[in-house]
């Protein structure tokens, strides 16, 4: 399924896990004001009523940013709040549903992990991006699959935007769009860096050499 404009490219940023919904804005908007090209909403930790009251507040943000605002693994929030699409892992529910809901504009995006197969299934199925990963060692997961560059190169037959996540850090970055990566997946490498918008810039910098 293509995306509904021209196909996005540099930093999807994803949301730390934050209590805290007023400490959460603070720490996403000057991101988002720094460059971020989407915005995914993820909180493992959080309750249903904070997760509804975090992507409300969120979509605020990235609508004032005309940053489109992505949910993780929920569908039927994603409709609630009015996001742009929503991501969906391997066991977090079927795509074909979740474009029928969401509707053909949506972005909808499908972690595929090191499976091409899984990848050409989704794509079929309605996916808008598929994401590969982790290429790198992280701590935002346990128990990851590892992906090498040389997947991002055989699904560029997909026709969709790929999307490499996974302990990704300005000095690995490249390695990983001069493979094909559209987009790169990020979460510690901006939050937790000394300089979160510093960080962001970094990002950009490794897209604009490559």
């Amino acid at each position: 399924m293509p995306l509904p404009s021209a196909a996005p490219r540099g930093l999807y940023l994803i949301t730390p896990d934050e209590a805290d919904t007023a400490r959460l804005l603070a720490r996403v908007s000057p991101l988002l004001a720094a460059g971020a090209t989407w915005l995914q909403y993820r909180n493992k930790s959080a309750d249903a009523a904070l997760r509804h009251e975090q992507a409300v507040a969120l979509q605020a943000v990235c609508a004032k940013a005309r940053v489109p605002l992505i949910v993780n693994d929920d569908v039927a929030l994603a409709l609630a709040i009015g996001a742009a699409g929503v991501h969906l892992g391997e066991d977090d529910g079927d795509i074909a549903d979740a474009r029928a809901r969401l509707g053909e504009d949506a972005i909808v995006g499908a972690s595929c992990y090191d499976d091409l197969d899984l990848a050409r299934r989704a794509v079929t199925a309605g996916a808008s991006y598929v994401a590969f990963g982790a290429f790198f060692p992280t701590r935002s997961k346990t128990g990851t699959r590892q992906a090498y560059p040389d997947l991002l190169r055989q699904a560029a037959a997909l026709g969709v935007p790929r999307v490499a996540i996974g302990g990704i850090t300005p000095d690995n970055t490249r390695s990983l769009i001069e493979a094909g990566a559209d987009l790169v997946a990020v979460i510690g490498g901006v939050f937790e860096a000394d300089d979160p918008i510093a960080a962001v810039h970094a990002y950009h910098r490794c897209f604009a050499s490559c």
